[in-house]
């Protein structure tokens, strides 16, 4: 069973960390997780490691998450990597453009952590990826 890459661009420190020990701890979990805690590091590291799945959050310093989702999808390297936008804004205009910009899934912080590995789980299952 190989590893499953888990890009996490977020930049709650805390948040990101609990993420990746519960994905990377859980009994019979075989996620390897790496962390951007800007926008723009965040693309890179998606260009660098093209990981199977990206985590990525909307409120950030540099470059926001639909900027970051923006250049993800337009660079034909990153463009088919699905995107989970993790936020607390849960107003319908940001889940509208989060949408337009072809993300995966949304999904609204504080987030049970279950619940989250669940629907990665079935993101990366759609696309063969187990």
């Amino acid at each position: 069973m190989r590893l499953r890459k888990v890009l996490i661009i977020d930049d709650e420190k805390e948040f990101c960390e609990v993420v990746r020990m519960y994905l990377e701890m859980t009994l019979k979990s075989n996620f390897q997780v790496s962390i951007a805690y800007d926008g723009k590091e965040g693309v890179k590291l998606a260009k660098a490691i093209r990981p199977d799945l990206i985590l990525l959050d909307i409120v950030m310093p540099i470059m926001d998450g639909f900027k970051v989702l923006e250049q993800l999808k337009r660079d034909p390297a990153t463009m088919s990597i699905p995107v989970v936008m993790l936020s607390a804004k849960v107003d319908a205009e940001a889940k509208l453009r989060a949408l337009q910009l072809y993300n995966d899934e949304y999904i609204t912080k504080p987030v049970a952590m279950l619940a989250l590995k669940a629907k990665v789980e079935e993101i990366l299952k759609r696309r063969g990826i187990e």
